[in-house]
């Protein structure tokens, strides 16, 4: 679980019930939107998007003029704008989307309980999406594509009676422990820096981020200025650090896996948290579930945007 990337509204004040100690944002977290496009060939116009707060937990962008038939939900320390180039590179234009912001990260506020844990997430999740609907936001039975964290809390959502009619998991799987290490050494980090350029060579240090300008971005979207002009996260990992990581227990996740009502799909990164003992249990316990590997570190929605928007799309559509 993990990576870095971007959001951020145009606000000048941070909620009231964020205990984030940041009080200015900079400004138009839709800035990049037309590099990324250009980075994965969209033509020149881009598709309608805007921020939505769908609960006081939960805020989120939702992309398209139609309700969105597909919900994404992204990994620890990132944020909503870590699909952006994956959207951008969707085959099909017409196709809405809702990406979240999970609590703790980008424009949703931090819980008080710092607890982030899958099984705690997954209630503000399906309240954020129950809204969604309410709105008009939202079909009523979307796909739901899970990256890491996301994936997990997914995965708690089919404990009940899931209100999506498929998942795609993206990079993660039941995991032990000691699989997310790597993940908690890069958040035990500073909380604050210099300068985002400090947070990049960190990020390439640790093996995060691939395209240099793509990671720039994503950090540029994933930070903020404090009141002392120093550069901090927007997550709450920021300041918790790898302390913060509550890793579900794999085995009571894996009959809720196999007994799931709804189709489910795995798509891994070449470089990958998932080792093969993870992967060989899931096509086990999933037997007609598609498994594909594409080529790119565990944030492929940052890594490889237009193949992962292209095995997504084909993996929705059956």
């Amino acid at each position: 679980m993990c990576g870095l990337l971007w959001t951020g509204p145009v606000t000048n004040a941070v909620p009231v019930n964020n205990p984030d100690p940041v009080i200015a944002h900079d400004p138009d977290e839709f800035a990049f939107l037309a590099d990324d496009a250009a980075a994965v060939g969209r033509a020149a116009v881009l598709p309608t998007v805007r921020r939505v707060d769908l609960t006081e937990q939960v805020s989120a962008l939702s992309w398209g003029e139609a309700p969105a038939q597909v919900v994404l939900a992204h990994g620890v320390a990132l944020n909503a704008h870590t699909w952006d180039a994956t959207v951008l590179a969707w085959p099909d234009p017409s196709v809405g989307f809702l990406a979240l912001d999970l609590p703790g990260h980008g424009d949703s506020p931090w819980r008080p309980d710092a607890d982030y844990s899958p099984a705690t997430l997954a209630a503000p999740v399906a309240e954020a999406l129950a809204a969604a609907r309410a709105r008009g936001l939202l079909v009523a039975r979307p796909s739901f594509v899970g990256h890491s964290l996301g994936g997990l809390i997914a995965v708690e959502l089919l404990r009940g009676t899931p209100e999506f009619d498929q998942l795609v998991l993206v990079d993660i799987l039941p995991l032990r422990a000691e699989a997310a290490q790597s993940v908690a050494a890069f958040l035990d980090g500073p909380s604050s820096f210099e300068s985002r350029n400090e947070i990049v060579q960190r990020a390439l240090a640790f093996g995060l981020g691939g395209n240099r300008d793509a990671l720039e971005r994503a950090v540029y979207l994933n930070t903020r200025l404090a009141a002392d002009g120093r550069v901090v996260w927007k997550h709450h990992f920021g300041v918790l650090g790898g302390a913060g990581l509550r890793v579900p227990d794999a085995e009571s996740a894996w009959p809720v896996m196999a007994a799931a009502p709804v189709p489910i799909a795995l798509i891994a990164a070449t470089m990958s948290l998932l080792d093969a003992e993870a992967v060989a249990r899931f096509e086990e316990v999933r037997p007609q579930a598609p498994v594909l590997r594409l080529v790119g570190g565990h944030n492929l929605q940052e890594d490889a945007p237009a193949a992962l928007a292209r095995a997504l799309f084909d993996v929705l559509a059956g």
